[in-house]
């Protein structure tokens, strides 16, 4: 059993941390994350460290344990370095561009695929690659995921949108009959 819940999150200079009833509010800027517990762990702010601890002796109450604390960590890290995700497009033809709030796919369907960027997420786009900034993990996942979907990778010529850090497997074809 993982026991990431007994290490405290060390907040980043900058950021201010305080509880909101049962909720963790984290602010930098104009930027604030909230984290609702719901009362699931009890939770101990002590200068610029963050301890989560069981609230009961349950399997339940230690998942939640680890699980709050990874996502305040999370919330922590994307408040001070950022989150980001990079998307490579291949195939002859296929391309992206930003155009305001909207990513403009041309993926070889027979119309272009206009996707409309969240506020919370940053798209830059040079040459065949998609850039993904964001503070939300959740949040920038899910774009790139949703990004991805509209062409997967194929496995025979590698056409599609894949994940920079990905590695597609080929298959032979045709002449692997032989």
């Amino acid at each position: 059993m993982s026991r990431i819940g007994k290490r405290p999150v060390t907040v980043a200079n900058g950021i201010d941390v305080s509880l909101d009833g049962t909720a963790l509010v984290a602010k930098k800027g104009n930027l604030e994350k909230r984290l609702e517990t719901h009362g699931r762990v009890d939770i101990n702010i002590d200068g610029n460290e963050v301890t989560f601890a069981k609230v009961g002796d349950s399997k339940e109450s230690a998942a939640f344990w680890g699980t709050y604390r990874a996502l305040f960590n999370n919330i922590i890290i994307g408040l001070d370095q950022g989150f980001k995700k990079s998307l490579e497009i291949n195939g002859v033809g296929y391309r992206a561009a930003v155009e305001g709030k909207i990513l403009k796919l041309q993926l070889g369907f027979s119309h272009d695929i206009n996707y409309e960027i969240p506020d919370s997420v940053e798209v830059t786009v040079e040459k065949n690659l998609i850039h993904l900034k964001g503070a939300d993990k959740q949040t920038i996942g899910q774009v790139a995921a949703e990004i991805r979907s509209f062409r997967p990778p194929e496995p025979y010529k590698g056409k599609g949108v894949k994940y920079t850090d990905e590695t597609i497997i080929r298959k032979a074809g045709k002449s692997a009959k032989k």
